[in-house]
């Protein structure tokens, strides 16, 4: 399914120059920040049983430093935007990946679990605003009609970083100490200011009121739409990688050593889903492609329930699932950037700590049917659940912006230059 959407996007060999025409030297310290924040945020699962061990506490408990840090991201997105005022976004940018670099470099040496969920909360703030910043300074560099590849290239960083990094920084905490890989984080954070610094060009503040007047576009339904089709729909995603470990060893009988290599395979459909996001999202309406990509999610997360049992099947629904599911996050921003007009930020950022809060409900509600005593393939159907309750907000939003008259919205979905 998804090679079938790539081969649609990029007939022939166009990989090549998707990259290279993409890849502005600017658009660098972006996906730099992405691969940084990726790996803060996705290689705490694999080091949870080496700080557990260290802390002498038990892994449920050490589940509380992803908690935390998810908690950071909702908390931080629209309070730090609330902060930075008027500043340029160069600025900006500077001194969001400041912080995090500060408390991942922190986190490295924490003398405790105490100290160290702290440190993962603090280090969470920047997460949601540096994204949201970030993708509207990307579709602001980018040349018309080609915003969406522009704000794909910073979620670059992030789907490499679940292909390399993690897996690397996974390596490190098992065989070494988990604090070499928070010094890994902090060396990524420390090269994004350099290269933010030397190749981020100073963009001219557009903000055209303050943060109250922002806020305003919250007023219309439409951003609240976008929002909740963004904690819903990819909650379904959640969902299902949340417990892909006993998924694949009880139900898809791999063996427990072969679940770092099942993740490298979801890593890379997430690079490859990363690039049909962006590229689906230049082609049609945003909110088009939101629609498509869940409904093609639904499918295979029900497909995962229903034959996850055949290893080749299991490991093809894997490749495909971690590919829709990055696939959504490009045309989401992009949709909101353009929705939220006069507080495209704030929107940016909101729907960053929306993904979060789609982390969370995905994963809760994904282990109810495990306590219940059902398989570890359930929490699946559940994703395709809560990926069907997206396509309703997104079918909603459709709905709303053909019956809102022609030029208001021409407004909203014109591209932001």
């Amino acid at each position: 399914m998804v090679l079938f959407l790539y081969s649609y996007l990029c007939p022939g060999d166009c990989l090549k120059p998707y990259v290279f025409h993409t890849l502005k030297k600017s658009l660098v310290p972006l996906a730099l920040g992405g691969l940084g924040i990726g790996t803060t945020e996705f290689v705490m699962m694999g080091l949870l049983p080496d700080i557990a061990r260290n802390f002498h506490i038990s892994i449920p408990a050490a589940g509380h430093l992803i908690s935390a840090y998810a908690a950071g991201v909702v908390i931080g997105a629209p309070l730090l935007v609330a902060f930075s005022g008027s500043f340029a976004p160069k600025k900006i940018l500077l001194a969001l990946m400041g912080l995090f670099t500060l408390f991942n470099g922190l986190s490295a040496i924490a003398p405790g679990n105490t100290t160290l969920l702290v440190m993962r909360l603090l280090a969470g703030l920047p997460h949601g605003a540096f994204f949201g910043v970030g993708s509207v300074v990307a579709s602001r560099l980018a040349e018309k009609g080609k915003e969406a590849r522009a704000i794909s290239m910073m979620f670059a960083g992030l789907t490499l970083a679940n292909l390399l990094v993690v897996p690397l920084g996974t390596y490190v905490g098992h065989h070494y100490s988990w604090r070499y890989t928070f010094g890994i984080v902090t060396l990524i954070g420390l090269i994004t200011i350099i290269f933010l610094q030397l190749w981020m060009p100073a963009i001219p503040v557009s903000r055209s009121g303050n943060f109250k007047s922002e806020l305003r576009v919250f007023q219309r339904w439409e951003p609240w739409l976008i929002l909740l089709t963004t904690a819903i729909g990819t909650g379904g995603l959640f969902a299902w990688i949340s417990y892909i470990a006993p998924l694949m060893t009880s139900v898809s009988h791999f063996s427990p050593n072969s679940v770092s290599y099942i993740m490298i395979l979801a890593g890379l459909g997430m690079v490859v889903g990363n690039m049909v996001g962006g590229k689906l999202a230049d082609k049609m309406e945003p909110v088009k492609a939101c629609m498509i990509l869940l409904t093609c999610m639904t499918i295979v997360l029900v497909l995962i329930f229903f034959f996850s049992e055949i290893q080749i099947l299991s490991l093809c629904f894997t490749f495909m699932a971690a590919a829709l599911s990055i696939a959504l996050a490009t045309p989401i921003q992009l949709l909101m950037i353009r929705t939220a007009t006069g507080g495209e930020l704030i929107g940016a950022a909101a729907t960053q700590a929306a993904f979060n809060v789609g982390n969370a409900l995905g994963a809760f509600f994904g282990g109810l049917p495990i306590l219940a005593g059902f398989g570890y393939n359930s929490p699946s159907l559940v994703g395709a659940a809560m990926a069907l309750g997206g396509i309703f907000f997104a079918t909603r939003l459709a709905r709303r912006n053909r019956a809102m008259p022609s030029h208001r919205l021409n407004d909203l979905l014109s591209p932001t230059q």
